[in-house]
């Protein structure tokens, strides 16, 4: 539970990790990715702005998160994904 005594979705173990990028950030991975194949942030997979975790750490539509999944067999993964209405 968090200071306002409700629970935080993002203290469960089952929820991978959310990171939400700065325009910076975002920039640089895109960057980053294009260096195989052009890739614009439209392209990136999508997520809701109404996804229960994209409300709790206060992203915008617009904005790109990083997300860090830990697989037992595969260790560990990142992820991006554009937030959408």
């Amino acid at each position: 539970m968090n200071s306002s005594g409700s629970f935080s979705l993002l203290n469960h173990q089952l929820i991978p990790q959310h990171i939400l990028l700065s325009e910076k950030e975002a920039a640089q991975v895109l960057k980053e990715l294009s260096s195989l194949q052009s890739i614009e942030k439209e392209q990136l997979p999508k997520i809701k702005s109404t996804d229960p975790v994209i409300v709790e750490i206060g992203a915008k539509v617009g904005d790109m998160i990083k997300v860090i999944r830990i697989s037992q067999t595969a260790g560990e993964g990142e992820f991006y994904r554009l937030v959408i209405e």
